[in-house]
């Protein structure tokens, strides 16, 4: 997979740097899209900037490309997945908390009618 997914010598970086820092950044960016009850347009701009910040981290630390369109594309659609799941799991448990005679958990990210 080196060279598709990731550009570094070891896939640790690329999990160590897009998939553990970035998406903990991604899940805090989608948790908090949700809490504000903003919507996922938003969230899809502010992950993009992310993207850039996850690839000047990988350019800065360890020496990757920084102008790369396959790595960003790369990075930002797992921060993407990472940030909607955030995102949709905070407002699952919003809309069951604040709307208890409307909706009932259907899993850990969606949510049904009771009725």
């Amino acid at each position: 997979m080196q060279g598709i997914l990731y550009e570094e010598h070891s896939i640790v970086l690329f999990a160590l740097i897009t998939v553990l820092i970035g998406g903990w950044a991604a899940w805090m960016t989608g948790r908090a899209c949700a809490k504000t009850w903003r919507g996922g347009l938003i969230l899809f701009i502010y992950i993009l900037f992310l993207g850039m910040a996850v690839r000047f981290i990988h350019f800065a630390v360890f020496g990757g490309t920084l102008l790369s369109l396959h790595y960003y594309i790369v990075d930002t659609v797992i921060l993407e997945i990472i940030a909607f799941v955030g995102f949709r799991y905070t407002r699952t448990r919003q809309m069951v908390r604040q709307y208890f005679w409307l909706y009932e958990q259907s899993g850990p990210i969606s949510w049904r009618s009771k009725g």
